[in-house]
């Protein structure tokens, strides 16, 4: 088969090598970059401030599509000048038209960071810690006209562990696809003829994380949540503690045996520069190394 892999980050080159391992032609690769600057801009970051993207695609010496969106015209005659059996799409903003799902021989492919249908929308490496899973894995779907509602082809599940991040689950997702990806491949039209239609009634979407998510919240979230929120976010956004009207960045936390003996304030900075908050649950956290940032 001709491949094309579109997308940015680890997903994006964990397919490329995915595909450079199988039996199969990488034709092209279509990178963010080229979406995001116009063309001129895009040629002098390529050349003097080169992304990750960019110095992974030329170090293997991969054809790199120029085009202003995967819907333009000018995309879609690449997947079809390049005889595309299959594209292979690993982290993406835009929804794909149906033009060009329908451009190549076989089929548009997404691969989603979770148990579909439960957690689509942006960033699920976060947002199944954040709800406290002990799974998540990696989803194969067709591509359709939704965002993460198509058909589903294979599946992968990994183990969150307690002190699971979302970098960390992020790179493990990312090595599982690479791994499964050259015999997924051999197999990939017998998958779509048994490809599952998503149970809706089970789905759940989650919106891109906030500023405001960053932000601790002792008074309405227990120590495991607390903890929780602040590896989900690691290592994309650092949390913040309010306190006396300002916000202190830490270096490392830890939640004590300790619980609130209701005689002490609910939280405190110490002169070793060290904050004690109490949580929901009474349970106190102790945050090191605490900086002010506002």
């Amino acid at each position: 088969m001709k491949i094309i892999v579109v997308g940015y980050g680890l997903m994006f080159q964990s397919l490329i090598t995915g595909v450079l391992n199988s039996e199969h032609t990488l034709s092209g690769v279509f990178r963010r970059e080229n979406i995001l600057f116009p063309r001129l801009e895009r040629f002098f970051r390529d050349f003097l401030f080169p992304s990750e993207d960019f110095n992974f695609v030329k170090q293997r010496n991969l054809y790199d599509i120029h085009a202003k969106s995967v819907n333009d015209l000018k995309f879609i005659k690449e997947v079809k000048k390049l005889n595309a059996d299959l594209i292979l799409v690993g982290s993406w903003g835009e929804k794909f038209k149906p033009d060009t799902i329908n451009s190549t021989k076989i089929a548009c492919v997404n691969v989603h960071p979770s148990l579909l249908p439960k957690f689509r929308g942006p960033n699920p490496y976060a947002q199944v810690i954040l709800n406290g899973e002990n799974k998540s894995g990696v989803t194969f779907h067709l591509m359709d006209n939704g965002f993460d509602t198509g058909a589903i082809l294979h599946q992968i599940k990994v183990d969150i562990d307690k002190n699971e991040t979302g970098g960390s689950l992020k790179l493990k997702c990312c090595n599982a696809v690479r791994t499964v990806l050259p015999s997924l491949l051999e197999n990939i039209r017998d998958k779509i003829k048994s490809a599952v239609v998503q149970d809706e009634s089970i789905a759940s979407y989650q919106f891109a994380l906030k500023e405001n998510d960053c932000i601790l919240d002792f008074e309405n979230e227990s120590s495991i949540q607390t903890d929780r929120r602040i590896r989900a976010l690691n290592p994309w956004h650092k949390c913040y503690i309010p306190y006396n009207d300002r916000f202190y960045q830490f270096s490392h936390y830890e939640i004590t045996s300790e619980k609130w003996d209701k005689t002490s304030l609910k939280i405190m900075l110490d002169d070793k520069k060290n904050i004690y908050a109490v949580c929901s649950d009474e349970i106190i956290m102790k945050f090191f190394n605490v900086s002010r940032i506002i």
